[in-house]
């Protein structure tokens, strides 16, 4: 990968300044920030497949209600460096606990004792929400987006459940066989599907951003019967692909035409070149293997010694009402509104809005945000 000096500067907002701090938990970390930083720190922490560039419209409007805002490219992904893109590689620091590890490092490393308000996004989700609970004295309100933070797993008492289905054997065994796109994501051949789309990347990452959106007819989410391979094959192919299917190929028949594209302001084409350009020299194997954390028997252990542990912290949710992303596992919005945290401050879903809330939605989401902050 190039250095950062050697890349060219991102096209940024007047008032978001692009920046680099050494050492942050062995990774030297890309960030952007507004505001001036002796005041109260903001931390944005975007998903798969983004970049801090995603938040690159909140930013300068957040700093104007008084707050240092800062969006890190997170370990694996864009300008940061000191990651592995490697396949074969110990995933031991992509899991949760050392991504809120990076998070609070850096944070620590700008001078902040604590950041007064978290917003995650997708998979940035996860961390901020694990970042709550973990370490509410640091990590002091949390608003996730996109995604539901429910609560950590639950530690098996007794024999291993019998009964618990082997959902990826299920979901093969269906009449029209179907997989999970996190298992595809855990294997050795999605960044390279993704990298070689017969399209191109990005017209790959065009049709992968426009399926996910409000742009797209076919997303209508609805909540699911439980956690079945009938019941989460109902959901769109991007999320329950075709068994023998890339993503590539998942994506490929919600392609927008040129009216589309033309239209989707959120997006627009130079917007969407950044990501391209970015992932073109990245890859996309740093953020996959996150989602392969998720398949790591001893990850999840590690995970299930926090089973029942409330988060103190204040905890909002904020959606797209056109996101399947809330719906994807059954159970999990409801399991965050009833005990996600003590302090529970709201589910806000945003009409006109699928999984790239505050890039379709933009002062909607900044509307809420405001709000949760004077709360």
């Amino acid at each position: 990968m190039a250095l950062p000096q050697d890349l060219p500067p991102l096209p940024l907002p007047d008032g978001v300044r692009s920046a680099y701090v050494k050492g942050v938990n062995g990774l030297d970390m890309h960030y952007l920030e507004a505001g001036k930083p002796s005041r109260p720190l903001i931390l944005l922490l975007h998903g798969f497949p983004e970049l801090a560039f995603s938040w690159r419209n909140l930013m300068v409007p957040l700093a104007e209600q008084g707050f240092h805002v800062i969006a890190p490219d997170q370990r694996g992904y864009g300008r940061t460096t000191g990651w592995s893109e490697a396949y074969d590689q110990d995933l031991f620091t992509s899991r949760m606990p050392n991504l809120v590890r990076d998070a609070m490092g850096l944070i620590f490393r700008l001078g902040h004792d604590y950041a007064a308000q978290v917003v995650g996004h997708d998979f940035g989700a996860s961390v901020a929400g694990w970042a709550g609970l973990l370490r509410p004295d640091v990590f002091r309100q949390i608003t996730v987006m996109s995604a539901p933070f429910a609560s950590p797993p639950s530690l098996p008492v007794g024999a291993p459940d019998a009964a618990a289905d082997d959902i990826a054997a299920a979901l093969l065994a269906l009449p029209r066989p179907r997989k999970h796109y996190q298992h595809y994501y855990s294997t050795r051949s999605a960044n390279q599907d993704m990298m070689t789309a017969p399209a191109g990347l990005h017209a790959f990452m065009r049709a992968y951003f426009h399926m996910k959106s409000a742009d797209w007819a076919g997303n209508s989410p609805h909540s699911l019967d439980g956690w079945t391979a009938s019941s989460i094959a109902e959901m769109p192919t991007y999320y329950v692909m075709d068994a023998a299917h890339t993503m590539p190929e998942a994506v490929a028949n919600a392609m927008p035409d040129d009216r589309e594209i033309s239209g989707a302001t959120w997006m627009t084409e130079s917007t969407l070149a950044t990501y391209t350009t970015e992932y073109a020299r990245t890859g996309f194997q740093g953020g996959l293997n996150w989602y392969r954390c998720r398949f790591e028997d001893a990850y999840n252990r590690e995970l299930q010694l926090y089973a029942g542990k409330p988060m103190t912290a204040p905890l909002a949710f904020i959606a797209g009402a056109q996101d399947w992303g809330v719906r994807q596992t059954p159970g999990a919005l409801e399991a965050m509104e009833n005990r996600g945290s003590v302090d529970y401050r709201g589910t806000h879903l945003i009409s006109g809005a699928g999984h790239w809330v505050q890039q379709e939605q933009t002062e909607a989401v900044l509307m809420l945000l405001k709000e949760l902050l004077n709360t």
